[in-house]
């Protein structure tokens, strides 16, 4: 068994005390003070993340925006430099690689940000396409770090030790500034449905930043957050994690991504097997639902109606933000109607449940 990957703020999550997990290969906080209280940090005050484990890839050359627009199915050609571009990356035959951020740095200067535990999946995938055009790829995760302050406090803790005025930071744009003296690249996105910042910066320089950072929040009661509210955060916000709503045997049309999937612009991997899909009539639909009876979904268990298997959980928890046991599932498209009863079948006995919008949360 392989020893497992460290982030640089290792040490620092230690000291406080998190409880460590194997997460994809990696030893990270699960969880400080508890999972509600780091959710509930998140959503009124701020909350300070490691996502140093996330995998960036450098791509640079005459052909990079136009390899990068093959490689997906959102468009590059859109895209501004300092603006950043959500997409999905997939298969010939429409399933999922991964989704990922694109940032434009320029014309001949990409940055491609992937899941941790797909990086080297992705970095290899990606290279078989980069041979046909003139780029130069290089994956740049052992030198980067990356911290993600969230919540509808972050831009005034983070501007008292900024150099950058934030407020011109548009959502989803991206700036290079100095935060607690370090040069960092300051983005404008997040992945808890919150307001918030994403700091890349060198590994030497994490542990100064994470520490400047909670002590310039420390008067809101800014702490550290683990990845258990993480995934709480961005499920309440029916933000897709890759593994659960994302994956090879899913499309991004079954996904709800469908207004990322460009077919209309020029070739991508992908491309014939998504207009083939979308002309047949997308097979299946992710769908929000809230329990009736007591009991909380879990990832895979199935989901029926009238004792009919109609699909799966692809992801289930108690909200603490709704107080409520709430999941997403992928089933029949022809049964995924709001208001619809359906049953998540625990067991093999079947507990109801009733499809509802989504998201499940959005921020005022």
């Amino acid at each position: 068994m392989s020893a497992l990957k460290r982030t640089p703020l290792y040490e620092a999550h230690a000291k406080a005390g998190a409880k460590l997990i194997d997460f994809g290969g990696w030893e990270m906080p699960v969880q400080y003070a508890g999972i509600l209280e780091e959710h509930r940090t998140v959503r009124n005050r701020a909350g300070l993340f490691d996502v140093s484990h996330m995998g960036e890839v450098d791509v640079r050359g005459p052909q990079a925006l136009e390899m990068v627009n093959m490689l997906i199915t959102n468009d590059t050609t859109k895209l501004a430099d300092g603006q950043i571009l959500y997409s999905p990356m997939c298969y010939e035959t429409g399933g999922i690689v991964d989704d990922l951020l694109v940032y434009r740095h320029g014309e001949d200067h990409l940055l491609l940000v992937v899941n941790a535990s797909n990086t080297d999946k992705d970095f290899a995938w990606i290279s078989q396409l980069a041979a046909g055009f003139d780029v130069k790829l290089e994956n740049v995760s052992a030198r980067t770090a990356q911290l993600a302050l969230q919540g509808p406090l972050a831009e005034g803790i983070l501007q008292r030790i900024s150099d950058t005025d934030l407020t011109q930071i548009k959502y989803y744009w991206f700036t290079n500034g100095k935060v607690a003296g370090i040069e960092c690249l300051i983005s404008r996105t997040g992945y808890t449905g919150e307001d918030g910042f994403e700091l890349y910066c060198t590994p030497e320089s994490a542990v100064t930043l994470w520490d400047e950072i909670l002590s310039a929040g420390r008067a809101e009661g800014v702490q550290p957050i683990g990845l258990g509210a993480r995934d709480t955060l961005r499920f309440e916000a029916c933000l897709p994690l890759y593994g659960n709503e994302l994956g090879e045997n899913i499309s991004p049309l079954e996904a709800g991504l469908g207004i990322f999937v460009k077919l209309d612009k020029a070739d991508f991997t992908g491309k014939q097997a998504l207009a083939a899909q979308k002309a047949a009539g997308v097979p299946r639909k992710s769908v929000g639902f809230e329990m009736i009876d007591r009991g909380i979904p879990r990832s895979h268990y199935p989901l029926a109606l009238n004792g009919r298997e109609i699909g799966f959980v692809t992801s289930g928890s108690f909200s603490p933000s709704l107080e409520k046991n709430i999941g997403l599932g992928l089933i029949e498209a022809t049964e995924a109607q709001v208001g619809r009863e359906i049953e998540v079948v625990v067991r093999g006995k079947g507990l109801r449940a009733r499809i509802v919008a989504k998201p499940f949360y959005k921020r005022s």
